[in-house]
This record gives C-alpha cells, structure tokens and sequence, in this order.
C-alpha cells in the first residue's frame, strides 16, 4: 500500500526524534485519517514498542502491555506474567535506559477501562520517563476525550508533553493521488466522498468507477462504509439522535440557525451546544463572508458540513436509508446521479480554494481565502489582503460547456457590490471551469489579465 503525503507530520516527529532528551508526544485526530499509519512510517527504521488499548478490562490491557515489553527486551518471563501494576512497567522502562519509541494507539481506550489511568501516565513522566531516554507517543481517535482528558488545561498530564500534532483529514490534491492515474472528474467524485480520509480511499477498487465503487462500497448492506457514520457519531457523542436531526437538516440546505431550528424542533441554545460539539469534531463549520471582521457577532454566519462523507452520506444516503436496507441500490443511485452535478460544483468550490492557495504567486500574499454573500448575491471565490489593500474575485463552474466571457462580465458586476478596502484598492479575477474556456474569454482573459483554470490547472 502507497504511503501519501503527511510530509509536515513526519518532519515534526523525525525532528523531535534527533533530540537527545526523552518525548512525550500527542497525535489525535479523527477515526481513520491515518494517525496510525503515520506512526508506522515513522517508527519502521526505529527500535520500537507498538501497543493498542482495546476495549476490554485494566486487567488484559496491562497484560497484552507486558508482553509488548517483554517480546521487545526479550523477556520470556513478562510475557507470561507481566507486570503487577502499570507503576512496575514504568519503573522497568527506565531501568533499562533504551532509545525507543513506545506508542500507546487508542489511549483513551485505556482511559475508559479505568479513569484513574491519566494520573498514573501523570506519575510515569514526572517519576520515571522523564529522565530516561523512551520517546512515547499517544494517539487517539476520540477527540473530545484527546483534547479535554489528555490535552485539556485540568488534566493530569497537562504542562507535560513535550509536543502535539492533530493528524487532519488530506488536502485535496494528496488525497487524489489514491486515484493518480484517473481523469479530474473521477478523482473528484471520489473525493466527494472519501474526503481526506485514507482508509475511505482504500475501500474503493482503483480499476473501477465511481457509480461502482459508490453501490458496492457505501450503498451495499453489510460494507464498511454502509454503517460508518452511526458508527462514528454514536462512538463520539452521548446522544446521536439530536446530531443526527442537526446534519440531516444541513445537509438538505438548512443553513441558518433560525432554519435548522425550524426543521428539527430543537430549540435555539440546544441546538447552538450540539453545533458546538460538531464544530469541536470537525464535523460541521460556521462559515463567514470572508470579509466579515466580528466572526462572534455577525449575522450572517451559515452552518455547513465540512466532512465530505458526512456531507454525502447525509445528503444523499439517510434519506434512502429504508430503500438500501431493502436491497434498491440501483434506486438509489439513480436519485443520487440526479443531485450529483450540483453537489459536485460544491466539492469543485472547496479544491478551488486549495488550488488558490498553490497557486498564490500568481496574484497577492492572501490572507483570507473563502465565500463571500450578502442578500441575494454570492462570489465562489473571495481572497483578501487588508494591508495591501488587495482583493481577488473568482467564480467556479461545474458544467459540462466551456466558459465563456458572460461569467467573467456577471463576476465583475458582483464586485461592485463587494464594500471592502479602500477606493483605491487593487482588484484581481480569476475563472475556474471543468470544461474549460471560449476561445473570447482566452483573449479578454489575456488582455486583462483574467486568471484561468481549467479543472485545477493554471491555463492562462
């Protein structure tokens, strides 16, 4: 299996490895982003323990522990009877005063089998491995548990690690090198529902399509990525039936707090704690017009998915749930290519983004990238720079005809309805399309300096 991207993530932990003082470092991160793959890269040309909490009793979880030390000292004895309390483990550790990494994946697994655990890694640092040469690692799939257990300012380990990464979903130009070889229109299609996320990519067949790929690996009854979703949000969360109602209302194009309180019957703070906690998930984001200053006290704040499968699987899965369930994969997929071309022009926004920021030298240091509306009028495309007083416009098309010079026109009139920056201020546009340009917009293009991009290819 092909190891992608993570480039930044293994420089910090090869950084922190060429230090000479002992390390304890906290990789969290959504269920499936690669968190563990990453520490498998890392550690592969290093002397290393690899243990993985389950979720099973202290008990086992200490034993399986030992044998992981015992196997790796070659201790025929620990593996038989390990050790009698973590403290003991701790203390053989330092003892033997070894250069390895000791990763310890799904810790909050052990934090569930007993609370108390916490001050007892607490204890290992402060007494023992902090004057030992171990480099630990903890990763974690539960966020809410990594950030307010592990990271958070009243846990016990708080003030004692000596780094952190949280492991984020790929960008979208390294997660389409799992389908490197295929056209733009397939990659995205993919993306719209895999995201980021590589174990979603490694589900599907790289030698077929994505209608089979989508009714063999998403919509069939007993794969992985059928039950993905309730798996995660019930995994996460103490009442999922209430999140459940926020992301369906979303994802069907209720966007406003006042909306999605309309179409779920929760009330406003209810709802306004439960998008909290998805925002805290990555799940769901508050987007803003790009120009708005006062984030907290702006109006104008819409709510949207900002998971790919979430968004996907919410939008076009949930509502035919019964129907899968039955076996009508085919119905299904057939209401699902019918909404297809307009949920991909969203996905097409979202790389667009990405591709202004690669592609940056091209106009100004931006340093806001986004949306922006107001009323009855939106810009795909809004990228700023106060201190230079500098503001990019973009439009983008997912259609199946090139572009042609009435976008750019309609685009330039919306730019007048955009009040940001001085009077003065230098104005910069760009096109994005699937299918290209009018050979009359390729000349304005070149004559006014119009940034075009084909797919997400820079053409003029």
């Amino acid at each position: 299996m092909e190891f992608i991207d993570r480039i930044d993530e293994l420089a910090f932990l090869k950084e922190k490895w060429r230090e000479p003082r002992p390390q304890l470092i906290v990789l969290w991160g959504k269920r499936r982003v690669g968190k563990t793959e990453l520490v498998k890269q890392f550690v592969k040309d290093k002397p290393h323990v690899y243990f993985l909490a389950e979720s099973t009793n202290e008990k086992e979880q200490l034993l399986r522990f030992s044998q992981g030390l015992g196997q790796f000292f070659k201790e025929p004895l620990l593996r038989t009877r390990g050790f009698s309390g973590w403290e003991e483990s701790f203390g053989y550790v330092k003892e033997k005063n070894k250069r390895f990494v000791l990763v310890i994946d799904e810790f909050p697994y052990l934090i569930f089998s007993n609370p108390g655990v916490i001050s007892l890694f607490q204890k290992a640092w402060d007494e023992y491995w902090s004057e030992s040469r171990v480099f630990v690692i903890l990763l974690g799939s539960s966020i809410a548990m990594m950030e307010s257990d592990v990271l958070g300012y009243r846990s016990p380990l708080y003030g004692r690690r000596t780094g952190q990464w949280r492991v984020d979903p790929l960008a979208f130009a390294a997660a389409i090198q799992f389908r490197k070889d295929k056209s733009f229109s397939d990659q995205l299609a993919h993306f719209a529902v895999a995201g980021g996320i590589p174990a979603y990519w490694l589900q599907f067949d790289r030698h077929r399509g994505w209608r089979e790929n989508l009714s063999d690996f998403v919509l069939k009854k007993g794969a992985m990525l059928y039950s993905e979703v309730e798996f995660i949000l019930r995994e996460e969360l103490r009442e999922p039936r209430y999140y459940f109602a926020l992301l369906q209302a979303i994802a069907q194009g209720k966007r406003k707090l006042s909306e999605i309180v309309n179409a779920t019957g929760i009330t406003q703070p209810v709802a306004n704690k439960y998008l909290g906690v998805l925002g805290d998930l990555k799940v769901v984001e508050r987007e803003l017009p790009v120009t708005e200053e006062k984030a907290l006290k702006s109006k104008k704040g819409l709510y949207r998915i900002q998971d790919e499968f979430f968004q996907f699987w919410f939008k076009f899965v949930f509502p035919r749930r019964g129907e899968l369930e039955m076996g009508k994969v085919k119905e299904v997929m057939k209401s699902i290519e019918e909404g297809l071309a307009q949920h991909l022009s969203g996905v097409y926004e979202k790389a667009a983004v990405e591709t202004l920021w690669q592609n940056m030298d091209a106009f100004f240091p931006f340093s806001t990238v986004g949306r922006w509306w107001d009323r009855n009028i939106e810009v795909d495309l809004l990228a700023i720079n106060k201190q230079m007083d500098s503001i990019l416009f973009g439009e983008v098309k997912w259609t199946e005809k090139p572009t042609g010079v009435d976008l750019y026109e309609e685009l330039k009139q919306k730019s007048r309805n955009v009040g940001w920056g001085s009077k003065k201020r230098k104005e910069y546009f760009c096109l994005f399309s699937k299918k290209g340009f009018t050979e009359a917009m390729m000349k304005q293009g070149k004559e006014e300096g119009v940034k075009l991009f084909k797919e997400n290819i820079l053409v003029s």
